[in-house]
């Protein structure tokens, strides 16, 4: 089986043969792109795609690659020593899954997503080298070796928070997730809101592109949050009129909450409105 992308998510030519080559590889999918772009739901849509199940390790500043193998709970087993409880006994009773075992241990072939893997510590992805290299670990409590039945389907998501290790980096297959055109947007808005009328998204996604355009943005608008601008926008009934003669000298667009992030985003278009305004006089 080949991805080529779902009902639900639009995945351009140059993805779809980025995830078939990663999987015929067996290598480790690499997505990097800006906010929003659809990195974490392309794992969700792969794995519909494919008809696998999917187990999602999201990663935080805290996580360690360890998590992701196993952990041992000390703690409890002092504990349940202390009250006489038999399954002390059985060391294995306090050996907790990670991800990357249960993803291991599945019986079937699986998507593995390892999400915003550049929020950890630098070292993460260097720790998790040998296991998925050779797809197996070992466990020093039980002393078993625990191997993989079949080789998941690794995709790894970043945000280029930090830089990934090279070593890291020549175990897996890269791509970029480009920001859409404006002919992938609609069918990506074709996706999502399927009766919206042609007139709101032709302006819409003219408001949109124009405020990605402005330079000095902090945060320049995302996919997701024009998904949700425009389901907003429908949900008010804000007609297609306004944004097509929407007023340069006031320049935010109507529930602007959806779309800008910080508010020096917005004191950066009304102080281009203000200049406007003076230009205009």
């Amino acid at each position: 089986m080949t991805f080529t992308g779902t009902e639900r998510y639009v995945a351009t030519d140059d993805l779809s043969m980025a995830v078939n080559a990663a999987v015929a590889l067996q290598r480790p999918l690499l997505i990097k792109g800006e906010p929003g772009t659809g990195k974490t739901l392309l794992a969700e849509e792969v794995a519909a795609g494919l008809g696998k199940p999917l187990i999602q390790w999201h990663i935080k500043s805290t996580t360690k690659a360890q998590q992701g193998l196993y952990e041992y709970d000390a703690v409890s087993r002092l504990r349940d020593s202390q009250l006489g409880d038999e399954k002390v006994h059985d060391i294995a009773n306090y050996i907790k899954r990670g991800k990357l075992w249960e993803a291991f241990a599945a019986d079937e072939q699986v998507v593995l997503l390892i999400d915003e893997v550049d929020k950890a510590d630098i070292e993460f992805p260097n720790d998790l080298l040998v296991e998925l290299d050779r797809m197996e670990f070992y466990v020093y409590e039980t002393g078993e070796t625990i191997k993989a039945k079949h080789r998941p389907i690794i995709i790894i998501t970043s945000n280029n928070e930090k830089e990934l290790p090279d070593a890291f980096l020549r175990r897996c297959f890269f791509h970029f997730i480009n920001f859409p055109d404006r002919d992938t947007m609609r069918r990506i808005v074709d996706v999502h809101h399927p009766n919206i009328a042609e007139s709101l998204v032709a302006e819409a996604l003219e408001v949109f592109f124009e405020l990605r355009a402005i330079p000095g943005l902090k945060k320049r608008p995302s996919t997701s949050e024009l998904i949700d601008w425009l389901k907003l926008l429908m949900a008010d009934n804000i007609p297609d009129e306004i944004l097509k003669n929407r007023d340069p000298s006031k320049a935010i667009p109507p529930l602007y909450g959806a779309l800008l992030k910080n508010e020096q985003d917005v004191q950066l278009l009304e102080r281009l409105a203000f200049m406007h305004r003076r230009e205009r006089r």
